[in-house]
């Protein structure tokens, strides 16, 4: 028997929603179970929403311990399957195999990584199949970021497979698009970068981005048409979701394939482009200016499992196998904090994490208590 601390967002019925710390007992592991001490979990944008839902953040109140929160009677409807119940935080984690079931005693002391969710924990439960098993040397820290690097790697995949030839992809300067620039310049694949200031084109320079286009520039959509042109772009991926800027990017292919057309046709280009959208940087409604991109376009949302689903077993052997190749080069990432799981209900340290500035990235050490 375990007990350690967890993380847990709740909202009640009257709109409440409180953030605590709540300890929580783990039963010794059976079969092919395992009992991980987490030693570290990434803070992700992903584990924002759950955290926080749609509450007003600016309604931040500290009670003792805990935070709360108010979420606008209008947004609860949204979260009606979770109102009442308290749930854990945190998509993905590494730690030690502390304890495991007689199927699975191999991995006793071994450091291990998982997308298990529930990670803002001090201890958690788990299959064997549902970890990898980290390299002799590498620490926890340097293991526990997977859901980027298999993202970058998947819209990489995706992008192959369906067959077009150069990506488009916004809010580059995260530390996906960060990945993904590495990958696309190993496999020879053009990338065009969208970023929003120029700091954040200096950052995608330095690793060598051949592509980045600040969306604050006034010649913006001229320098995106230029890009498209030089690269045959005709897949987008839109990690911001609201607004825009994913019709920006289709209506730009559809400029740069109606420019090379021979003759004019009513419906626009015969050329196949597609949107996909996996963020949601932006929660307000995602525009898109119909009439601008032509008649033959693909638009719709997209996330990692269903990609992992979707290659099968031999396929998400491969991409592990290499992500776990390259966790020290290709998606290494430098954590701006770690933090106990304490520390991530201190208001300034929610705020920073909140705020999902391009190159600050939060790390939970759960061991910190």
């Amino acid at each position: 028997m375990f007990t350690g601390s967890e993380l847990r967002t709740r909202i009640g019925s009257d709109g409440q929603l409180t953030l605590s710390i709540e300890q929580v007992e783990i039963s010794a592991p059976v079969e092919d179970e395992l009992v991980i001490r987490v030693e570290a979990a990434p803070i992700n944008p992903t584990d924002l929403g759950l955290l926080l839902g749609p509450a007003d953040f600016s309604s931040m109140a500290a009670q003792g311990s805990t935070l709360t929160f108010t979420v606008p009677h209008d947004r609860l409807a949204g979260v009606k399957g979770r109102l009442g119940l308290s749930l854990p935080v945190g998509l993905e984690g590494a730690g030690t195999v502390v304890a495991a079931g007689p199927q699975a005693k191999a991995l006793e002391g071994r450091v291990v990584t998982t997308m298990g969710r529930g990670m803002f924990t001090q201890y958690r439960k788990l299959r064997a199949n549902d970890v990898v098993t980290l390299p002799e040397g590498m620490s926890a820290a340097e293991g526990a970021s997977i859901v980027n690097p298999l993202t970058a790697l998947a819209i990489m995949e995706t992008a192959k497979r369906e067959g077009h030839r150069a990506i488009v992809h916004n809010a580059a300067a995260s530390n996906v698009g960060q990945m993904l620039n590495k990958i696309c310049a190993a496999d020879g694949v053009p990338l065009v970068n969208i970023v929003r200031s120029q700091e954040q084109v200096d950052i995608l320079r330095r690793i060598g981005a051949v592509h980045a286009i600040n969306s604050s520039d006034a010649d913006f959509l001229d320098q995106l048409d230029a890009a498209l042109a030089e690269t045959d772009a005709t897949i987008a991926f839109d990690a911001i979701g609201g607004g825009a800027m994913g019709s920006q990017m289709l209506e730009a292919m559809e400029r740069v394939a109606v420019a090379k057309m021979t003759q004019y046709v009513r419906t626009g280009s015969d050329v196949f482009k597609q949107l996909y959208v996996y963020g949601a940087l932006d929660f307000s409604t995602t525009v898109l200016n119909r009439p601008a991109v032509g008649y033959y376009w693909g638009m719709g949302g997209w996330i990692v499992f269903q990609v992992l689903r979707d290659i099968g077993p031999e396929g998400v052997d491969r991409l592990t196998q290499r992500m776990i190749d390259e966790f020290k080069t290709t998606f290494a990432i430098d954590y701006t904090r770690v933090i106990g799981l304490a520390e991530a209900l201190q208001p300034d340290v929610l705020r920073a994490c909140e705020r999902k500035a391009t190159g600050e990235k939060f790390l939970i050490d759960p061991s910190r208590g």
